[in-house]
């Protein structure tokens, strides 16, 4: 899947913080990241087993 055509996603709890998050689409190649206030710059492919791993310590 391309990443122009993901259907981009963030958290529920990202209200209120002024949109200072990150957004995720889950790709054929892996997970895509993308700054919510910048959707049209950079983005950031990593594995699924890397992005579980991130996800993993983040709750640590």
């Amino acid at each position: 899947m391309a990443v122009s055509r993901a259907a981009w996603r963030k958290s529920s709890r990202s209200s209120g913080n002024g949109g200072a998050c990150v957004e995720v689409a889950g790709l054929f190649e892996g997970i895509g990241v993308r700054d919510s206030r910048d959707p049209d710059g950079p983005k950031l492919v990593v594995s699924r087993d890397a992005f579980a791993a991130l996800m993993a310590n983040l709750k640590r």
